[in-house]
């Protein structure tokens, strides 16, 4: 019988031959979304975001996401403005991945100088 000193790496898979994700297609903002890049978190799912129509928001992660979503300051996401207060608040609905905001740039969603000056 095979014995293990740490327990934590015998379950741990192994993946020898990891490829780098590739993108052929993101999310891109539908109707009235916008996208941002998340500045500072404020507390209770709340965080500060600088949308890229050049309005800073105080977005919220919905109750449906709020487990499943983790988002840091640098983050790029989708935000939808609220119907009332909608240039100071709104919800964020989606979190991009470092290879989709990489496609996000190719396709000309996101500028290169926008993701520098935040």
């Amino acid at each position: 019988m095979q014995k293990f000193k740490n327990h934590a790496k015998k379950n741990k898979p192994t993946f020898p031959n990891q490829q780098p994700e590739v993108v052929t297609r993101a999310r891109i903002p539908r109707n009235n979304e916008v996208i941002g890049m998340v500045d500072q978190r404020v507390g209770a799912n709340r965080m500060i975001v600088k949308c890229f129509d050049d309005k800073t928001r105080n977005c919220r992660i919905p109750g449906s996401l709020r487990r499943n979503l983790w988002i840091r300051p640098g983050d790029i996401v989708i935000v939808e403005p609220w119907e009332f207060e909608g240039d100071s608040k709104g919800d964020i609905l989606f979190k991009y991945t470092p290879a989709a905001v990489a496609w996000l740039k190719n396709k000309g969603f996101i500028k290169e100088t926008t993701t520098s000056e935040f």
